[in-house]
């Protein structure tokens, strides 16, 4: 299909959203008023605007089907960046459900693809186009189903979208215009690469392809070589930047002795109560226990690690997507990707294996120009990683919490237990045993995952890359045992 290309007004004197109008089309326009943006991020002002002469090809080159190689900082705004071209190009293609898939969307986690598919459904629905999310751990038939029926925009994680291209009879993708790898880098990574080279070998020769990531590197080079062709436009916007991170990021660090971590991180959540805040931990057994240990002290807080069942993930991260307030607890598995409103704090108790998973953490935050906070806490011996951050241009400042605004979690621990005891002790009198039993019986469980997550710890900490830092040697494991409650590993 051809495209003829009508784009009114000056392009170069667009800066914000709203200056996009007489250039983008009414169904784009009304998606983005929806979505309440405003200003345009330096990656949606590159692609999208004439910023540059390097750049000045952007938009034209986009809606005539040239290849993108976009590299951001995570955080950047990319994903509406590269929707409004790919709904653009459908758009003028005055594309249709009965003309199959036009776009394919492919991310490396179920979570980013999701958050993908929000913007994917607003869009859609405003330029009436039909959209799919393919994931693992959903309905292969309902998948199946609608994309027989003609799904015009899928957003998927590679092995679900390789799945269907070879087994899905009826599945009609011959008229794709557009394909966009998304965190190319992260599904390197985690092995997607033999999945990627597959699809591409599937999929038409004749699209367009944008390929973004948030670093460059060899394997990042090949598949360039690979996915796009010779002529591309590439937009680096990292190559410019003295520092790893968002300016709108105010990044600090705090020493202090490993038992009194949880006191710090307790003292922390009780007192922003009021923001949204994401804090990583190195395992899921850290993540559960801390989880269990906050509710028996009256804390709410939300948990996603990797060996949850999807779809208590999946619940998790929508609330925690709709709130204005609350902590999240996770892993590395909400490190990239996420797009979830407004997180105004992300507190790094576990140490990251190294800068780039500390970027990619912190990438949660001060998104799409807004301004974030971040906390890495660190022992005394682990220090030295501060060195490294600061080698890559990402400032640092420390902070102090003084001794005498920390919350004593280990007495309130022990108060809690006998005041519930003696409760207990009095109901029993005229009822039953049975809410000492479920007391009893949680202090038991909190046990047992305070040792799994002791030994959790102890294993991330011995395969650390940084073992100049993060000497297991050197560690304290009586110390990590108090912290963690643990008196017999």
């Amino acid at each position: 299909m051809d495209i003829e290309m009508d784009l009114k007004g000056k392009i170069s004197e667009c800066r914000t959203f709203e200056d996009m109008r007489h250039v983008l089309s009414a169904p784009t326009m009304a998606a983005i008023d929806s979505l309440g943006f405003t200003e345009m991020t330096e990656i949606q002002l590159s692609l999208l605007t004439m910023d540059n002469i390097e750049q000045a090809r952007a938009i034209p080159a986009l809606l005539e089907g040239k290849d993108l190689r976009g590299t951001a900082k995570t955080g950047s705004g990319k994903t509406l960046a590269f929707l409004i071209p790919a709904f653009e190009l459908l758009h003028r293609l005055e594309f249709q459900q009965h003309h199959g898939t036009g776009v394919i969307i492919l991310c490396p986690t179920r979570e980013l693809a999701m958050q993908t598919f929000g913007v994917t459904q607003i869009l859609g629905d405003r330029h009436n186009l039909s959209y799919g999310l393919l994931i693992g751990g959903a309905n292969r038939a309902a998948e199946s189903k609608a994309l027989k029926q003609g799904v015009n925009v899928v957003v998927a994680c590679p092995g679900r979208m390789l799945d269907h291209l070879k087994n899905t009879s009826g599945f009609l993708y011959s008229n794709l215009v557009c394909l966009i790898l998304d965190e190319a880098d992260r599904m390197l990574s985690i092995g997607f690469e033999e999945e990627m080279k597959a699809i591409l070998k599937l999929v038409p020769k004749r699209r367009q392809t944008m390929l973004f990531s948030a670093t460059r590197n060899e394997r990042t080079d090949n598949l360039t070589n690979i996915a796009l062709k010779v002529t591309l436009v590439d937009v680096d916007l990292m190559a410019e930047k003295s520092h790893a991170t968002v300016d709108q990021l105010n990044q600090y660090y705090l020493v202090c002795p490993v038992e009194q971590r949880f006191l710090v991180l307790y003292t922390f959540l009780k007192r922003k109560k009021d923001k949204k805040i994401m804090v990583f931990f190195s395992s899921c057994g850290a993540v559960k226990f801390y989880q269990e240990l906050l509710a028996f002290i009256d804390m709410r807080v939300l948990s996603i690690h990797g060996k949850q069942k999807q779809t208590k993930r999946t619940e998790s991260f929508m609330e925690f997507n709709a709130s204005a307030s609350g902590a999240l607890l996770c892993t590395n598995v909400a490190a990239r990707g996420w797009d979830i409103p407004s997180v105004d704090w992300i507190i790094q108790y576990d140490p990251p294996e190294d800068v780039n998973e500390y970027i990619h953490r912190v990438g949660r935050t001060a998104r799409g120009g807004r301004e974030g906070q971040a906390l890495l806490i660190l022992s005394e011996a682990e220090v030295g990683f501060v060195r490294c951050l600061r080698q890559r241009k990402i400032n640092v400042e420390p902070i102090q919490i003084g001794q005498g605004k920390i919350y004593n979690i280990q007495s309130q621990l022990s108060a809690f237990i006998v005041i519930h005891k003696e409760d207990m002790r009095f109901s029993y009198v005229f009822r039953s045993t049975e809410q000492l039993e479920k007391i009893m019986n949680e202090r038991y469980l909190l046990a047992l995952s305070g040792r799994a997550a002791y030994k959790d710890y102890l294993y991330s900490y011995m395969k650390h890359s940084q073992k100049d830092i993060f000497n297991y040697n050197k560690l304290d494991h009586a110390k990590v045992r108090l912290a963690l409650n643990v008196s017999n590993p």
